[in-house]
């Protein structure tokens, strides 16, 4: 019986959040702040951040069936997201064309 427990126990998910607190806390150091000023041209207010740390503590006083729920929920929206933009061959063709079809021109 005691390793049947153990077994589920071991199946299931542990909530960490040391990951999300880590990034909070380098969200507000001077190198990433500047980093973000160079890349993006303004600070970051880390919200997002912070609502991710608030939502990993959230986690930890919810059900172990409901925790289970949101993780795989929350792990079905990241595997949809793209980076790329999924255009037609068409759509490409003008994309291309607008933003490097200058190049083509020896005059200049």
């Amino acid at each position: 019986m005691s390793s049947e427990t153990n077994g589920t126990s071991a199946e299931r998910r542990r909530v960490s959040c040391t990951k999300s607190f880590d990034a909070l806390w380098f969200c507000y150091s001077p190198f990433y702040q500047m980093q973000q000023y160079y890349r993006v041209g303004r600070l970051d207010d880390c919200t997002k951040k912070f609502s991710d740390l608030f939502d990993c503590l959230s986690l930890k006083t919810k059900r172990v069936s409901e925790v289970e729920k949101i993780l795989d929920e929350q792990e079905k929206a990241d595997a949809a997201k793209h980076i790329w933009i999924m255009r037609t061959q068409e759509e490409a063709s003008s994309h291309w064309n607008a933003t490097f079809g200058h190049l083509d021109n020896p005059n200049l």
